[in-house]
């Protein structure tokens, strides 16, 4: 097993980051993007950018929505998104445990 075994689309730095986030929430919850985004440290660039790479791979789903007159943003792992999580860490666990002597 190889590093190359690893999803290409959670393995960047940032948005394994932000699946790992989603992740640990409740199966169906979600959460608002200004509360992902102070806890992941994020600027709201940065962050659209990675939500969208994950949203074409169909493992984050957005609802934009409006309370009042505020447009609001919420997002959620799909139920893609949290087994190709899932998948993703058993893979590196198999990896780290093949590189320990």
């Amino acid at each position: 097993m190889t590093d190359a075994d690893l999803d290409p689309v959670i393995h960047s730095a940032s948005r394994l980051r932000v699946v790992a986030t989603l992740a640990a929430l409740d199966r169906g919850d979600r959460i608002a993007f200004p509360r992902l985004q102070g806890l992941l440290d994020m600027t709201a660039g940065n962050l659209s950018t990675h939500l969208r790479r994950l949203e074409d791979a169909g493992y984050v789903a957005q609802t934009k929505t409006h309370q009042g007159r505020t447009p609001a943003t919420y997002v959620e792992l799909t139920r893609a998104g949290r087994a190709a999580f899932e998948r993703y860490t058993v893979t590196l666990t198999e990896l780290l445990k093949g590189a320990q002597p």
